[in-house]
């Protein structure tokens, strides 16, 4: 295997090693930030797409669909919506990839060569606090289930006052003990066990709701119940969009965190080219299908797929905790993909030194806590049109950036040892490249009103937008687009320290 990877990566196994001896004593150094070596990456195409359908087939993405069809889309608009919006957020994922599977390096390090030694902290950080938000609302899905198996197994159990509080606690420990584990359990536990698991779970699902719905035919005509709002189409598309592009804004920024253990550059982009918007659309089908199918037999949607199981198999108590446990399993694998993994990197980076990946999750643990997820999570339209909406903007502006100075300015060419040296290339002016950051806030600036407005607004569907909030409805790709030619702008006209490599390479293929 090291012989047929080696050949793709500027530095070899032998090179990397050398390198890590030399920059060991470094401050921004410690072994989980080390760059990994071509002979020390395992994950082919298929472990990529599993972490991606472990990741996918979940509750929050089973519901994204529902909250459009309640804002006002019919079933295809909706699904249409999810679809395009998760072809588009992989083309940023598949390009700030690139960097980790190439040179070895996670998120944190690779932005270092961006924002500065010091300034990759503003960008690591905006990651991981959402991603502590991102921790929190899946540990509390995740308790529900909890909750739900446990009723399931003792009538009594629900006559205790603090029954759910108990499920979160003991969720949130039985993942604290997953993350002590490190990367290469999350590997194997969204490989062999997730992954197949829960496609076996949707599958089931599906086949229930389209056999008790009376056929396709028939599901898909009943969905037009579940259109709650009267809102014009183009009016909740770009808002919609901006949302489901938002959905994996966060991992279009960490991808390197995963990628830096790929073998190749073609099993990193095989197994995430398949594995992220096929699974998005077809489960998010699986919801809009299921909930249309919740009217034809009890009368109303039922858009929580914890209480439809509940109802649907109460009286069969070992499939309820089957299908209880396959939910357990889904919220368990997001969050260590999604929401462990980059938070505890970027926590280390603050000081390598003192912080470990393991301690970093275990902050990220704690923080998901206090951050209330039960009141993120509190209706359809405030998730998606303010939580996802808001957030993409800004890590949008981050994601451009990134790939500006990335693919166009240094053309793929990275100091590996620069990145660990506080003197070194990326050191510009005191650790902070300024001019990167100035990008990233002023492409955020016009969405402010907007977001602000939303939030503001119950449900977060704003009924007579203005102009600003129009802007809003556009969202991440405003500030994407803004960021992007701030950037480059002010890299002709200051061209900062580390804005030109000494070895210029020309943009060939991304498998390169």
């Amino acid at each position: 295997m090291a012989t047929e990877v080696e050949g793709t990566w500027p530095y070899s196994q032998d090179q990397v090693a050398e390198l890590r001896d030399r920059v060991k004593d470094s401050t921004l150094y410690n072994k989980d930030l080390a760059p990994v070596g071509p002979q020390e990456r395992t994950w082919g195409s298929y472990n990529l797409a599993s972490l991606w359908i472990g990741m996918s087939v979940v509750i929050t993405t089973y519901t994204l669909a529902s909250g459009l069809m309640t804002a006002g889309m019919n079933w295809w608009q909706a699904l249409l919506t999810v679809s395009l919006g998760n072809v588009l957020v992989l083309i940023p994922m598949l390009l700030n990839a690139h960097a980790g599977t190439r040179y070895g390096i996670p998120f944190p390090v690779f932005v270092r060569s961006i924002f500065g030694t010091r300034g990759a902290n503003f960008a690591a950080m905006a990651r991981a606090l959402v991603a502590c938000g991102w921790f929190g609302i899946q540990t509390w899905i995740g308790a529900t289930a909890l909750d739900a198996l446990v009723t399931a197994l003792w009538h009594g159990w629900t006559n205790i006052g603090i029954h759910q509080a108990i499920c979160f606690g003991v969720f949130w420990v039985m993942e604290l003990a997953i993350i002590l584990r490190g990367v290469e359990g999350i590997r194997k536990l969204m490989s062999y066990v997730a992954a197949p698991l829960l496609i076996g779970g949707a599958i089931a699902l599906l086949i229930w709701g389209l056999h008790a719905g009376g056929g396709l035919a028939h599901v898909f005509s009943t969905s037009a119940q579940l259109q709650k709002g009267k809102g014009d189409f183009w009016t909740l598309f770009w808002p919609g969009l901006a949302a489901n592009f938002g959905y994996w804004a966060t991992l279009s920024l960490n991808i390197p965190d995963f990628t830096r253990f790929a073998k190749s550059q073609r099993a990193q982009v095989i197994g995430q080219s398949v594995g992220l918007p096929t699974t998005m659309t077809l489960f998010s089908f699986v919801g809009i299908a299921v909930t249309a199918a919740t009217v034809v037999v009890y009368g109303h949607a039922v858009w929580d797929p914890v209480q439809l199981l509940t109802r649907l198999l109460g009286g069969l108590p070992v499939l309820l905790v089957l299908a209880m446990v396959v939910i357990v399993v889904s919220q368990v694998s997001v969050n260590m993909a999604a929401n462990v993994v980059s938070p505890s990197n970027d926590f280390s980076n603050l000081a390598p030194r003192i912080i470990s990946f393991r301690t970093g999750g275990v902050i990220t643990a704690i923080i998901g806590i206090i951050s209330f997820p039960w009141a993120l999570y509190r209706g359809a339209g405030a998730y998606i049109f303010t939580w996802l909406d808001g957030y993409g903007s800004l890590l949008g502006a981050i994601g451009a950036v990134m790939i500006v100075q990335y693919w166009i300015i240094t053309r793929r060419n990275l100091d590996l040892e620069g990145l660990y040296r506080e003197d070194g290339r990326y050191a510009y002016h005191r650790g902070w490249n300024w001019w990167a950051i100035a990008a990233v806030l002023l492409a955020v600036v016009p969405v402010l009103p907007g977001f602000i407005h939303a939030a503001t607004t119950p449900g977060g569907v704003i009924a007579n937008p203005d102009f600003l909030d129009r802007l809003y409805s556009y969202g991440v790709f405003l500030t994407f687009s803004l960021a992007a030619v701030l950037y480059y702008t002010f890299s002709k006209l200051v061209r900062p320290q580390a804005a030109t490599q000494a070895r210029p390479e020309s943009a060939t293929s991304i498998l390169r």
